[in-house]
Order: structure tokens, then C-alpha cells, then sequence
């Protein structure tokens, strides 16, 4: 139907995910699950007081960004930290490999972390001749498998139990299993030998205090903590909107964030890390580096869609998005899906790459309902929708289509003759239109809904 088809199919790929049974089957568990989880974590608390407040403190970040970056790296500097500014992609992947083949490194172990999904940074290392080894649980299994992510905190969220027991049996020489319990206990045997032979571990993070140079990161899984202490060498990768101005700051968070994610009070695992290890510690890494990230959010920053910033990855947009709970997140092709994805990546990459994503939003509001930060998503998308349309690149059918409704709706004469026509002639278009799936569509009523009830 889009003539312009930017540089992905978004409309082939969501109508080959519809066609895989278990796909959608392990969506609709997934999303059911996790979404009735948030709104039992958000029972019985001023969730509307945190939200407005929370969101507050994301404006106020957006609002002095630069003046935040610069006070967190003389904090981090200070306390023992080497912070690296990355203006885009390539030279964040430069950064990283360059700090990495100055410490002789070889063995990468790495926790979970979405920018450095965004700025492909393990093929670039693995091209450089690296081993890089993803920790956590989800991101281990589509590593293995040869699969990108296809949710923010559940990367593995499109397979079944059953699906990942003939992985492991493939590619780590195990009996068959589909027993959650003798799979973790299968991935944790290999990644304990994995954080003992690294060189170095890569990390996100979730958060980080401008006042206090802290870097903050919400896991549940183990595998965090030992990416950032068990090897001599940290390096922690993380986009510059993750900012918050001090510590007192950083409750209203702990409290939003888990909740918004995993329906949970706390995350199983919440770790601040101020600096390198100091003399007399018995953990930590001996060399911190912090590598921020803009890539484009400066430019995002500036302009009408800047409050796509605010968000804070914790994917309850996703959860509820019944876009998102058909097709997930591989349909989108890009790092991030979902309704925060689809803004962020329009930003990111442009609209005349990333446009038909914009077709994969019903605008009904649910994102914007659950997001902990008030981030007005279905504006956004709006918005956007309105940019692709000013910018031509929307389908003749569908331009002129639009055309004749407009023209349509605001003459009652000509809309009851377009409503008599349609209804005559509606049999004729989908034969003639079978690609622009007029089919799904509902056939026009043979009586209109003004006659029936008079």
C-alpha cells in the first residue's frame, strides 16, 4: 500500500509474525502476565502523586541536560571514574574498542543494555576480534540463538520454555529439557566460567546522579553485579538522558520503576556505583570508564518531540500495546518497539527511513495511561503521523483517499451518496484491492445506524 517504503517492511513483517502460532502465543502469556503484574504493584499507592512527580523530575533534566552531563563528569572524574563524550554510533563503538585493546582484553562479558543494542557494538567488537559474552538470561538465549532482543527487559519474551530447551540442547550439548529450573541452572554453569575468564564487563545504566557522578542499575538477575565487579575493567555505556540531578531524587524511581516493569516494590537487585575500587575495598572494578552517548538526542532535545526523553525504558508501553502483543518486537526491526520505540526510532534514524512504523499504532491511549513518567505518547505519534503525512510520504491510495473523505464529510449530500455507493460497490474493491487489505475490513451495513433506530 506504501510507496515509500523507507528501508524496512514493517507491513510484511507484521503480517508474517500474525501467521506464527507460537510466536503469538508466547506474546499473549508474556504480555498478560506482565502487564496484570503492574497493575497489582500499582494498587493501594499515590500512583498519580509519583507519576506527576516523576515526571516533573525527567522535565527538569531535559531542561538543564547539558549543564547535568557536565556536573555528573567532574563527579565521576572525581571519584575516580574517566568519562568519554560520544557524539554519535561510531564513535561510541570506537570509544569502547579503544579502551578495551589498550587493556589487552579479550573476553567481554556483558549485562544487559539497550544503547549499546542501538550503537551495534558486539558486532563491532567481534569484528576487532573480541569475544563478547551476554549475560543476562534473555539476552544470553537470543545470543546463542543469533536473534536480536524483541522486548526492552525481556529479551527472550518471543520464545517458548519448550523453544529455548532445543536451544540449549543444540548449542550447549544438554539433554532436552523445557524445565525453567534446569535451564537457569544450565545458563548459570556456563556464564560463572564466562565472568571468571573476562577481561573486561560492559554494562548500561538505568540512571545516573549528576551530583554524585553514581551510576545506578536495576536488575533481577546476579549477573550485573558480577559484570561490574568480577573483572578488572568496567566500562558502562549509557545514552545522556538517563540523568537525574541528585540522590534524593532517585526514590521516586526506585518505587515507579519496577512496578511500571515487572509489577514489583523493589528490583531484586538495585546497584550504585560511585568511581573505581578504592584502597581497602575488596570489590568493584579497578578501572571505571563511562562512555555517554548522544547519537542524535541533542538534536531530539531541541525540538517538538523532546519528551520522548523523559522515558525511562521500563516497557509497560509495550505490555499493553495491542500492536506490540500480536506482532512483538521483531516486526519492528530496530532496537527498540512498541509505541516508545516507534517515536525514538523515527527520531533517531529519520523519517524517511523509519515511516512505516507509524502504521503500527492504534493511537488508543493505553501506552500513555501506564507510562511512570507521563510521557504523552500518543501526541508523539500523532504528531509524527502528521510530520509523514507534510513531508509526502504517504501512498497515493491513501492520500487520496483521505482527500475524497475530507471532502466527503463535510457535505451531508455527497457523504449519504459515498455511503450508497460504498455499500453497492464494496464487494468490487476488495476483489480489486486485494493488497491493500480491504478484506479485513468490515462490510458496509445494508441498513445505516440513523435508519435503524428511527
Amino acid at each position: 500500500m506504501n510507496q515509500h517504503k523507507g528501508s524496512l517492511d514493517f507491513r510484511g513483517n507484521t503480517a508474517q509474525a500474525v501467521q506464527d502460532a507460537a510466536l503469538r502465543a508466547a506474546l499473549a502469556h508474556f504480555t498478560k502476565v506482565f502487564a496484570g503484574l503492574r497493575t497489582n504493584g500499582f494498587k493501594g499507592i499515590p500512583a498519580e502523586e509519583w507519576r506527576e512527580k516523576a515526571s516533573q523530575v525527567r522535565i527538569k533534566v531535559l531542561d538543564n541536560l547539558h549543564e547535568y552531563l557536565d556536573q555528573f563528569s567532574k563527579a565521576a572524574s572525581k571519584a575516580g571514574a574517566v568519562v568519554h563524550r560520544a557524539v554519535d554510533a561510531q564513535s561510541a563503538r570506537d570509544t569502547v574498542a579503544e579502551i578495551l585493546n589498550a587493556h589487552k582484553a579479550e573476553n567481554v562479558v556483558k549485562s544487559k543494555s539497550m544503547v549499546t543494542e542501538e550503537i551495534h557494538l558486539n558486532a563491532h567488537l567481534e569484528e576487532k576480534g573480541l569475544r563478547v559474552i551476554e549475560t543476562d538470561l534473555g539476552e544470553y538465549i537470543v545470543q546463542i540463538a543469533g536473534e536480536k532482543p524483541s522486548h526492552i527487559i525481556a529479551p527472550a519474551a518471543h520464545k517458548s520454555r519448550q523453544q529455548v530447551g532445543r536451544l540449549f540442547a543444540e548449542k550447549l550439548g544438554m539433554d532436552y529439557s523445557d524445565d525453567p529450573e534446569v535451564l537457569v541452572k544450565a545458563a548459570r554453569k556456563v556464564l560463572r566460567e564466562e565472568f571468571l575468564l573476562a577481561d573486561a564487563g560492559i554494562s548500561g545504566a538505568n540512571m545516573a546522579v549528576a551530583s554524585t557522578g553514581s551510576l545506578v542499575i536495576f536488575t533481577n538477575e546476579g549477573n550485573g553485579r558480577m559484570c561490574t565487579t568480577v573483572p578488572p575493567l568496567h566500562i558502562a555505556v549509557l545514552s545522556i538522558e538517563k540523568m537525574v540531578p541528585t540522590l534524593a531524587d532517585l526514590p521516586i524511581f526506585m518505587r515507579l520503576l519496577p512496578r511500571s516493569a515487572s509489577g514489583q516494590t523493589l528490583s531484586s537487585y538495585l546497584s550504585m556505583i560511585t568511581g573505581s575500587r578504592k584502597s581497602g575495598e575488596n570489590t568493584g572494578a579497578q578501572e571505571l570508564h563511562i562512555v555517554l552517548v548522544d547519537n542524535g538526542r541533542t538534536e531530539i532535545l531541541r525540538g517538538e518531540f523532546r519528551d520522548i526523553l523523559k522515558c525511562i525504558r521500563c516497557s509497560a508501553c509495550l505490555n499493553v500495546c495491542p500492536v506490540y502483543r500480536i506482532v512483538g518486537g521483531h516486526a519492528y526491526e530496530f532496537t527498540y518497539p512498541g509505541p516508545m520505540g516507534i517515536v525514538l526510532t523515527t527520531l533517531l534514524n529519520g523519517m524517511k527511513t523509519a515511516h512505516p512504523l507509524l502504521d503500527g499504532t492504534t493511537l488508543c491511549g493505553a501506552c500513555a495511561d501506564v507510562c511512570p513518567v507521563k510521557v504523552p505518547l500518543p501526541g508523539l505519534l500523532a504528531g509524527l503521523r502528521r510530520k509523514r503525512v507534510e513531508e509526502g510520504l504517504t501512498s497515493t491510495v491513501e492520500r487520496c483517499a483521505m482527500t475524497a473523505y475530507g471532502l466527503a464529510a463535510t457535505s451531508e449530500t455527497l457523504f449519504n451518496a459515498g455511503r450508497h455507493v460504498c455499500r453497492v460497490a464494496w464487494p468490487l474493491l476488495v476483489r480489486a484491492g486485494k493488497d491493500l487489505g480491504l478484506e479485513r475490513l468490515p462490510t458496509p451495513a445494508k441498513t445505516s445506524f440513523r435508519r435503524s433506530i428511527r
